[in-house]
């Protein structure tokens, strides 16, 4: 998405059942970010999801299983460096993590790590060495590849030019603000999502204050420098003006509530009077 220049618009997703899933995959979407963050941590439930995002016909038309991306967030912050969460992430057939609350470097390359396999000596890019384990049969299969497919395209971008793996660190608190050129510059990092939401609070401010703002201006500019594209949650009112300050993709809601459709057809039948 990133090497066309496209500005890929996605949403976070909390209902996590194979229909969900399912219906998330039919959108005009580009990406979807499964939120185990503020849903249980129930990995059973994201297989059920990730199996329903798979499309028979367009497998069938186009030898695609899919085309809206699934990244998954993760329950634990950058500082808890959970590999087992990553990993089984990965396993189920993910082809991203949103790593919460990465507050510095160090953090970032610790998420880089718990999502690499370990490289072939002599390969250029061999660092970060990679933690992952070895047990990517169902990945592989739910990815439509042979095994040794998997193996070489399951790697991070922009590290890996060929990788198909995708880490975006989100950046929520002062220490993030702070430390965000070093982050960007970690290798395997592939994106920047800022959490306005949780920065506002760190900064102990509201999320409309001019300094939360400031501060979503300093990552975003840091981001601008360092080529890392950068991605923030809005409301539909705000993706022009996000996009026009230099976001390069966007989180524009939820799949929670009743849909624009049913909400208008609602505010219709209310009205009606015979």
């Amino acid at each position: 998405m990133f090497e066309r220049g496209e500005r890929p618009l996605g949403v976070f997703s909390t209902n996590l059942t194979a229909r969900g899933g399912a219906a998330i995959s039919a959108s005009a979407l580009d990406f979807v970010i499964v939120d185990l963050e503020h849903s249980p941590y129930d990995p059973a439930r994201l297989e059920s999801y990730l199996l329903g995002m798979i499309d028979k016909r367009r497998v069938a038309s186009e030898g695609l299983p899919m085309r809206v991306v699934p990244l998954v967030r993760l329950p634990s912050n950058g500082r808890e460096r959970v590999e087992y969460m990553i990993k089984q992430a990965l396993d189920l057939g993910a082809v991203g993590v949103v790593a919460p609350h990465v507050s510095n470097r160090d953090e970032a390359l610790a998420a880089v790590r718990a999502k690499r396999f370990a490289q072939r000596e002599g390969v250029a890019d061999a660092e970060p060495g990679g933690r992952r384990g070895v047990g990517y049969g169902w990945a592989a299969r739910y990815w439509g590849l042979p095994a040794r497919d998997y193996v070489e395209r399951a790697d991070l971008w922009p590290l890996d030019p060929k990788g198909e793996l995708l880490l975006w660190c989100m950046i929520e608190n002062r220490e993030g603000v702070a430390n965000v050129r070093e982050i960007t510059s970690a290798p395997g990092v592939g994106g920047v999502f800022l959490g306005p939401s949780d920065l506002s609070m760190s900064l102990g401010v509201a999320e409309n204050d001019p300094r939360n703002e400031a501060a979503i201006a300093r990552v975003l500019d840091a981001c601008k420098e360092t080529k890392t594209p950068c991605g923030t949650l809005t409301s539909g009112e705000g993706v022009a003006r996000r996009l026009e300050q230099g976001f390069r993709f966007l989180a524009v809601g939820s799949d929670s509530g009743l849909s624009g459709a049913v909400e208008r057809g609602l505010a219709i039948g209310r009205k009606f009077r015979r």
